[in-house]
């Protein structure tokens, strides 16, 4: 694949754009047969460039993932605390998801990489985990004391998001917030009633 003919584009500028390429180029030929240099030269940079932006080639599908935990985190604390937990949850993951109208094609392709490439499956248990994490320190100030209910709400949620990304996959003309909200809706927990 690596022809070294760049045909004139620009080198990409940004982690983000570099995922782009990358994950055009995993589609179309596989994990496994598109080596750092197909990359490289796809995206008009070095392969030592390339290393500057990531770590390994699993790590480019994990470009956002900070940011997104970021936005879920700040959308949980944003929560009233007056209001059900539910609304506050579905709000929250769905704007830690949320992708610009441009940026269709590079959502649907990681969640096709992500959730059928058992390297991407792998290396996806830390950001797991973290959603995880985050969303029963939410259910935990919530019901302080209760041991079982965070940990309910942050599988609950972690499910609820892996499920939303597989229909989405055999349904791409969909949108993928409102499969958000129908998996959290049916996954996650009722409130307990105050103790």
């Amino acid at each position: 694949m690596a022809s070294g003919d760049r045909g004139g584009r620009p080198a990409v500028t940004s982690a983000h754009e570099l995922a782009a390429v990358a994950q055009r180029l995993f589609v179309a030929h596989g994990f496994d047969r598109t080596s750092v240099d197909d990359i490289a030269v796809a995206a008009g940079i070095s392969r030592r460039t390339f290393f500057r932006y990531f770590p390994t080639k699993a790590d480019v599908c994990f470009a956002d993932s900070p940011a997104e935990l970021a936005r879920l985190r700040e959308g949980l604390s944003a929560a009233d605390p007056r209001e059900s937990y539910r609304p506050a949850v579905v709000r929250a993951v769905t704007a830690a998801l949320r992708f610009p109208p441009g940026e269709r094609e590079w959502a649907l392709q990681r969640a096709q990489l992500v959730l059928g490439v058992p390297v991407l499956q792998a290396h996806a248990t830390q950001v797991y985990a973290q959603w995880r994490a985050a969303a029963a320190e939410f259910a935990r100030g919530r019901q302080p004391g209760d041991d079982v209910f965070p940990v309910v709400v942050g599988h609950a949620v972690l499910a609820a998001t892996l499920a939303a990304h597989e229909y989405w996959i055999t349904h791409p003309a969909g949108d993928l917030e409102d499969a958000l909200a129908q998996m959290l809706d049916l996954l996650l927990p009722p409130e307990p009633p105050p103790t």
